[in-house]
């Protein structure tokens, strides 16, 4: 399967399947190829390929509404690519901003700028866009192709895998639902409800990392380039947002549960002597990150996709990402698997050993940065490595793996 794949051939085959298998079924409206729990990020992506595919399915997201916090931000050209085989990737961009650049700082000293405009075409930047604005464009487009998909308030409680099915119990303002599909895919997060129901281990693991973040109007004259400060203290990066705000990132030495926008204002004016007074704050919130993987992304008839199968730290904006990679991913082996061109064990197995593959590299990716950020001592070693990825030919690779690039995709 090309990585770049049209889905006409893909519909072709769902519809054939809708009108032989299915039509076996007792009740129509509750019987689906493929059912996917959660409707966030990836679980809506997700649910625009299969539509697009012509394999039906239904989304069971038990939040009422889509976020309204900003969270995760960071659009990578992958899948901007991924975005426009459905005629995505436009809204995306009409609403998001173009970073093309991020200034490399040690202290407040600027020691050099990475561009991305080495990075291939069409997409040489990183698009910033709040993660509520991400979900209300996958939701719409979504709903263009199919408003009966989504079905909010809706909570799995249940799930009952036979040998041709898997029947999930789930409810919805107190009416009980059933239905079936021919496999689930949990795109429900770190805490997997599917997950943990089909009794795949997820070893985890706490970084002594912890951040504090906050969203204001942009006082700087950066425009549209990012900024990444290596403190002594400890890293501050800065991301710019539409509608003239900017995001600001601070390393802190411990987990903080409340903060308050004159804490983290001090830690950036100490730190880099940025002042953000008369500025208003729209976002504040403190982190810690972790790191897990599954064990498998795929039993039997479940498989998982996005946070359910690995957290990634934040520090780089890979995790949604991923999750959208593992999506497309999984669109295309379902097109494989609905076609009867392999065994399905061994299309979702492969499907599991690619991820998995690929998610361990994107969590040595997010250490590296990390590590970067840490509170030091000695701060002209991060000068030393960071001058040759700046300065020489290796800034085109550093562009690259800064956007994600090397990580396949599809199957092929």
């Amino acid at each position: 399967m090309p990585d770049s794949v049209t889905f006409p051939y893909a519909s072709f085959l769902g519809q054939a399947l809708r009108a032989t298998f299915y039509p076996k079924m007792k009740n129509k409206n509750s019987t689906y190829q493929v059912a996917i729990v959660g409707g966030g990020p990836v679980g809506l992506f997700l649910g625009c390929l299969l539509e697009s595919a012509g394999i039906s399915c239904v989304i069971l997201e038990k939040r009422e509404s889509a976020v309204t916090h900003s969270r995760s931000i960071g659009i990578h050209p992958v899948s901007l690519e991924l975005f426009n085989t459905i005629s995505l990737a436009e809204p995306f961009i009409n609403k998001g901003t173009k970073v093309k650049e991020g200034m490399a700082f040690i202290g407040s000293d600027h020691i050099g700028t990475l561009s991305f405009a080495s990075c291939p075409p069409p997409y040489p930047f990183i698009l910033t866009l709040p993660q509520y604005k991400t979900e209300r464009l996958l939701a719409s487009h979504l709903n263009s192709l199919n408003p009966e998909i989504l079905r909010r308030g809706t909570s799995v409680t249940q799930i009952n895998e036979t040998e041709n099915a898997v029947e999930l119990r789930a409810e919805n303002g107190g009416d009980k639902q059933t239905i079936t599909a021919a496999y689930v895919v949990g795109c429900d997060g770190k805490n997997s409800f599917v997950r943990r129901g089909a009794f795949i281990p997820f070893p985890e693991k706490a970084y002594r990392d912890t951040y504090i973040m906050g969203d204001f109007t942009d006082n700087t004259d950066w425009g549209s380039k990012a900024a990444i400060f290596l403190c002594k203290q400890g890293l501050i990066e800065s991301f710019p947002l539409s509608d003239k705000v900017r995001r600001w990132v601070v390393k802190t030495d411990q987990y903080r549960p409340e903060i308050s926008r004159e804490y983290l204002e001090k830690k950036i004016a100490d730190r880099i002597n940025h002042r953000l007074d008369g500025t208003a704050n729209s976002m504040l919130s403190s982190f810690g990150v972790q790191k897990g993987l599954a064990k498998t992304m795929a039993k039997r008839r479940i498989i998982l996709a996005g946070d359910s199968a690995h957290l990634v730290s934040p520090i780089g904006g890979q995790g949604m990402n991923l999750g959208w990679l593992d999506a497309r991913d999984l669109a295309d082996c379902f097109v494989e698997l609905f076609g009867g061109l392999k065994q399905p064990d061994k299309i979702l197995q492969a499907y599991s050993n690619r991820r998995l593959k690929i998610a361990k590299k994107v969590i040595r990716r997010a250490e590296f940065n990390m590590v970067l950020g840490r509170k030091t001592k000695v701060s002209f070693l991060k000068r030393i490595i960071l001058w040759p990825l700046l300065k020489t030919p290796l800034s085109t690779v550093m562009a690259r793996m800064f956007t994600m690039r090397g990580l396949k995709s599809s199957p092929v």
